[in-house]
């Protein structure tokens, strides 16, 4: 299973969780993280504030010098075999065995678009790609992702992400809303009456 970066949003709710006296345990159960995660987070980040760990975070991802397999010639390879009729898993299996990306990783490189195909040459018909998770979303706006590069890239000031901090367990209605500026990180955190969308709203 691939390691997800703790996002903005998360690490809001770290620093709220912390301010309310969670224990680490308690703040991953609520995440839905494993309380390493937390533990090697509150490690990195000392007397913890979400804005600097997101910049530490930042900064450390900018000298980071990870980069993908896919070249031209490979994806010229792989989409010869989807031609005719090969799948991902044959593909993986017979052309490069274990020297050469996975079929999740050419399955990846499809849906974004490194290799140029129609998702109906997949016998699969892209059924493979996982569905958006869609409840409790606030789909008021365009998603980041949609928004202009300068947006994506924190360039712009006065673009904002919404989301709520909830109690897991128990009969509790306890729930804040957090509102972060991309840009400054600058963050606002209230209380809301209920988990409605009415009341985020």
């Amino acid at each position: 299973m691939s390691y997800v970066h703790l996002t903005t949003s998360e690490r809001v709710k770290i620093e709220t969780y912390l301010e309310l006296g969670f224990s680490m345990r308690k703040i991953a159960q609520h995440l839905g993280r494993q309380p390493s995660t937390i533990s090697r987070e509150l490690k990195r980040n000392p007397s913890y504030n979400a804005i600097n760990a997101g910049r530490r975070y930042e900064m450390q991802k900018k000298n980071c010098g990870a980069r993908t397999l896919f070249s031209a010639s490979l994806g010229s390879r792989i989409l010869s075999k989807l031609r005719e009729t090969w799948s991902p898993e044959q593909i993986a299996g017979r052309l490069f065995h274990k020297q050469g990306p996975s079929y999740s990783t050419i399955y990846r490189w499809i849906y974004k678009g490194f290799i140029k195909s129609d998702l109906g040459i997949l016998r699969q018909k892209g059924k493979r790609q996982k569905p958006r998770e869609t409840r409790g979303r606030f789909n008021i706006g365009l998603p980041i992702s949609k928004r202009p590069s300068d947006v994506r890239g924190r360039e712009t000031f006065g673009y904002w992400e919404l989301d709520t901090v909830v109690s897991g367990r128990g009969q509790t209605k306890a729930c804040v809303a957090t509102f972060i500026e991309r840009k400054s990180r600058f963050y606002i955190v209230l209380p809301m009456v209920d988990r409605s969308s009415h009341s985020m709203e």
